[in-house]
């Protein structure tokens, strides 16, 4: 069999971090892009660029041909979007495309990402969620999550077709080429540049984009097929995250907590003001709904059966921030 493996999603942060651990893994690595992506996270690679859309079933075929592996990152990951159905053409219908595609040319594994989001929140702080929890429809609170929950589903339902496809859960990455930056690497930027006066209750479970990275590639050797892995590691509050960003660059985290209901509101005048001018809103209600729970998430499954790293977090943040610094995302 041949080492050529496929990646959409390879221009996005996880992606571009999982091209350059398969690279060193020895990979020929081909990398579906559209040819209005922006191909930063690629450039100086050894990556075959095949051009196609998740969406385009003619072009999915020609780059599933004889490879070997499928990881299948691509996604819509955001928390608005001034056209809902953006996320489910995108998550929900490209997945359903790039698998169908995968099993035409039988490509022998396949490994495809999901989100924590999957997973149904933890009742209270003190506890965490696992694979074993399904969220109900309350829990899908915003069009990013719920198409990635039926997205979820479709690989499933694959899976059970026979169709060798392993899921993974990735929780909030950290760490550099986070070129968007994404909704967790917007945490670290804004506060740097002075964004963050207050901040809500809540907490997430962070862990190094490079890990997880990693964890897709044991999930491609290791993992059972139709099983869904969560790669996380620390579980950490908002307010531990501000004062960890602040130690690291000598600012003053943010004192002052904002009640649930005043961040509702201020999201809900936000997008309004969006969908009048046609940007996007400073605070997107998706993300205020989902700062509500404390997204804790336990990966003991994944260490125990994937063997997935838990490198400290710390330096996770210290490399997303001289990242960002490097590539111009910071004042001063």
């Amino acid at each position: 069999m041949s080492n050529k493996v496929l990646v959409t999603g390879a221009t996005g942060f996880i992606g571009g971090n999982l091209v350059r651990l398969l690279l060193r893994q020895g990979c020929q690595v081909r990398a579906l892009v559209r040819p209005s992506s922006d191909l930063k996270n690629l450039e100086n690679l050894d990556v075959e660029k095949v051009y196609g859309d998740l969406n385009d079933k003619k072009s999915l075929v020609k780059a599933c041909d004889d490879c070997e592996q499928l990881y299948h990152v691509a996604a819509s990951y955001q928390f608005w979007s001034s056209d809902p159905q953006e996320f489910y053409a995108s998550n929900v219908e490209g997945t359903r495309n790039i698998l169908e595609a995968a099993r035409q040319t039988h490509i022998p594994k396949i490994v495809y990402t999901s989100t924590v989001g999957t997973i149904c929140y933890p009742s209270h702080p003190s506890e965490f969620s696992d694979e074993t929890r399904w969220p109900t429809q309350k829990d899908l609170h915003n069009d990013y999550k719920r198409s990635k929950f039926q997205a979820e589903q479709v690989a499933l339902q694959f899976a059970k077709e026979g169709l060798p496809v392993v899921i993974v859960n990735p929780s909030a990455p950290i760490g550099a080429y986070d070129i968007k930056p994404t909704p967790t690497g917007k945490i670290i930027v804004d506060f740097i540049n002075g964004k963050v006066p207050a901040y809500v209750e809540t907490g997430l479970n962070i862990i190094d984009v490079e890990d997880v990275a990693m964890g897709h590639w044991l999930a491609a050797q290791k993992g059972k097929i139709g099983e869904r892995y969560i790669l996380g590691n620390k579980n950490v509050s908002l307010k531990a995250i501000y004062t960890l960003i602040a130690h690291l660059t000598g600012k003053e985290p943010p004192k002052v907590r904002i009640p649930y209901a005043v961040a509702w509101g201020a999201a809900v005048v936000s997008e309004a003001l969006g969908k009048f001018s046609g940007k996007r809103p400073k605070i997107s209600l998706g993300a205020v709904k989902m700062a509500k729970h404390y997204m804790y998430f336990s990966p003991a499954k994944a260490v125990r059966e994937l063997g997935l790293p838990q490198s400290p977090i710390e330096k996770a943040f210290a490399k997303a921030i001289e990242w960002f610094k490097n590539n111009g995302y910071l004042k001063g």
